[in-house]
């Protein structure tokens, strides 16, 4: 069912290759206009700003894209309309106070699904998409002792998987954010994806989103530790953070080793400090990462942390005054720690201890970039990949990266129920891939680049 598109290898770095749509699928006659493939959308919910709200209406929507030509030459065409229809919206949790999403099916001409097998069948039977997006992120679901919400990505894929094989054919399916909350349930629903042959993308923006500066490693370098500093909520940005931690891991020289993780340790408040002055983190790498933020605080970084107030946000319980760490030992040795340093910084910044091309240490830093709402642009470089998926049937990186640090999240929080006790995880020591040579950031410009002329 899937049409490879034309090569992205250095992300959009032309906008020839940034605006290049490989033919419809299902164009048969060379007289028939071209079909444009179909998508379902599942949304947990549909609100203003939410996940749904951004991914799914850029694919009804558009986006700006700038990458020189008709933008660069004064001309401010930059509007990038992705080449699929949205055919389908199923919404579980639609509140008639704070609900878009019915308005916006009904703006679009998108059929409005009672159930997930409606959204996938069209009412017909049988699959009658090309893909899916599966958009389980906000909403009304409890939070357990460790401060995971439980949102339903596993319950909605199950429902998916079923029309795959009542139907006898199969659609790219992307999963937005972590598999599950559970690294026992994600790792059921990619070896359900692979029994199936279902091809299988989850993840945020943070690896493909804008790097500033420019930070593509080297595959096979040494690494001797990697640091991220990064803020919000326990769970729901402990995952950005270690996204961001595993998309730089994954290069390294891993020593013929799985990319796995043995262990997984998680502290809190003044023990973070302690193990940075014991060495089990490196206060040089965190000033590195410091360095890169946009948003860092003037002062002591540990009075910083204690002055933080919790803000009055949805989901306030999970936003805890820091420091916190996540610390974790992988199977070849490398150590690295994901930071959560709420009242010192707001953004995401990650450093590297490695070699440059001449075998001399370095250390390498950068900002994964994400721009503010409500245009919240680092859902332009997510969804653009998620078009070169559907459009392939090929995720921009293995599925298995998804898996590996959701299992990581899931670990370090055992870790934190349990007084802050190393959680050994052979379950993802076994785990393995090989990182793509391109990291698949975003390179083109943010905004419009035409020069002023005074």
């Amino acid at each position: 069912m899937i049409t490879p598109p034309a090569s992205r290898r250095r992300f959009l770095e032309s906008t020839a290759a940034g605006m290049m749509l490989a033919p419809a699928l299902g164009a048969s006659r060379t007289e028939d206009p071209p079909r444009r493939p179909k998508v379902a959308a599942l949304a947990s919910t549909y609100f203003y700003l939410s996940h749904a709200y951004h991914i799914v209406g850029r694919f009804l929507d558009g986006f700006p894209h700038y990458a020189g030509g008709p933008a660069a030459e004064g001309r401010g065409d930059s509007l990038h309309r992705p080449g699929f229809d949205v055919a389908s919206l199923y919404i579980e949790q639609a509140s008639d106070a704070t609900d878009l999403g019915r308005a916006k099916a009904k703006a679009y001409g998108v059929r409005l699904s009672p159930t997930i097998e409606d959204a996938l069948t069209l009412g017909t039977g049988k699959l009658a998409v090309d893909a899916v997006l599966l958009i389980a992120e906000h909403g009304d679901y409890p939070l357990n002792e460790k401060l995971q919400k439980l949102y339903p990505r596993g319950a909605y894929f199950r429902k998916v998987l079923d029309v795959f094989r009542a139907s006898g054919k199969v659609a790219p399916v992307f999963i937005d954010k972590h598999l599950s909350y559970s690294r026992a349930e994600g790792q059921q629903m990619v070896d359900q994806a692979r029994a199936l042959g279902v091809p299988l993308m989850a993840g945020s923006s943070l690896p493909v989103t804008w790097r500033l500066p420019e930070l593509e490693i080297p595959l096979g370098r040494p690494f001797r530790e990697v640091l991220v500093a990064s803020r919000g909520n326990l769970e729901i940005f402990g995952f950005h953070a270690l996204e961001t931690l595993q998309c730089m891991a994954e290069r390294r020289d891993r020593k013929g080793k799985t990319q796995g993780v043995k262990s997984v340790t998680y502290l809190e408040g003044p023990e973070v400090w302690e193990a940075g002055d014991k060495g089990l983190w490196s206060w040089d790498l965190l000033r590195h990462a410091l360095g890169r933020s946009h948003t860092v605080n003037p002062g002591d970084v540990r009075q910083n942390c204690r002055d933080f107030a919790t803000p009055s946000v949805r989901d306030a319980s999970t936003i805890l005054r820091g420091p916190n760490a996540f610390v974790v030992e992988y199977e070849d040795g490398l150590r690295a720690t994901a930071m959560i340093l709420n009242g010192h910084v707001d953004d995401t910044t990650v450093a590297v201890r490695t070699r440059d091309s001449q075998g001399r240490e370095t250390i390498a830093s950068t900002l994964t970039y994400l721009p503010a709402p409500p245009g919240a642009r680092f859902f332009d470089p997510l969804v653009l990949r998620i078009e070169d998926f559907f459009r392939s049937g090929k995720p921009p990186y293995p599925v298995e990266r998804t898996l590996l640090t959701g299992g990581i999240l899931d670990a370090a929080l055992d870790s934190r129920i349990r007084g802050h006790a190393p959680v050994a995880t052979p379950e993802l020591a076994a785990i393995d891939y090989e990182a793509p040579a391109d990291s698949g950031f975003i390179r083109t410009p943010l905004t419009d680049p035409t020069p002023n002329r005074l």
